[in-house]
């Protein structure tokens, strides 16, 4: 539990959170009412912060959906469900999305996907090594018409 702190020392202090990295605004505002503040307070410094663009959602959500791609190689639909437990609007979401290299996500799909064939070399049932391979990539969070003709093509 944070310590109660007066609006100026929460806004002093939520700059910083916000300064550290990209955050989103659910996220910001979780963290000023842990510091005990009342709802018109958490608006005002959620404004002031949008105003001095240290709370940019759109960015947020661009960094998010960017740097979950390439480090954890998420597939658009696990990014979008991430975006929504984050209560980012749905036209951020788009966004985001769009920014994602098309030739990227597919190159990294099939990198994916033969990676994990390479782990289900023990498998002899071809059967149970496509459901286990579509299962994979279904969990990556990658469209399923792309895993499917992915999978039908191995």
């Amino acid at each position: 539990m944070q310590p109660h702190l007066t609006p100026l020392q929460a806004a002093a202090r939520i700059r910083h959170y916000c300064a550290y990295q990209e955050r989103s605004h659910a996220e910001v505002k979780e963290r000023l009412y842990s510091y005990g503040l009342h709802k018109s307070e958490v608006d005002s410094i959620v404004t002031d912060l949008i105003a001095e663009n240290f709370l940019n959602e759109e960015r947020f959500a661009i960094q998010y959906a960017g740097g979950k791609f390439r480090v954890k190689h998420w597939g658009k639909v696990k990014i979008t469900q991430a975006l929504r437990q984050k209560q980012v609007s749905p036209y951020c979401i788009k966004k985001a999305l769009k920014e994602i290299d098309e030739a990227d996500y597919r190159s990294t799909l099939e990198k994916l996907a033969s990676e994990k064939l390479r782990t289900l070399r023990t498998e002899k049932n071809p059967l149970i090594k496509k459901r286990k391979l579509q299962v994979y990539l279904l969990q990556k969070g990658y469209e399923s018409s792309l895993v499917g003709d992915l999978v039908r093509s191995f």
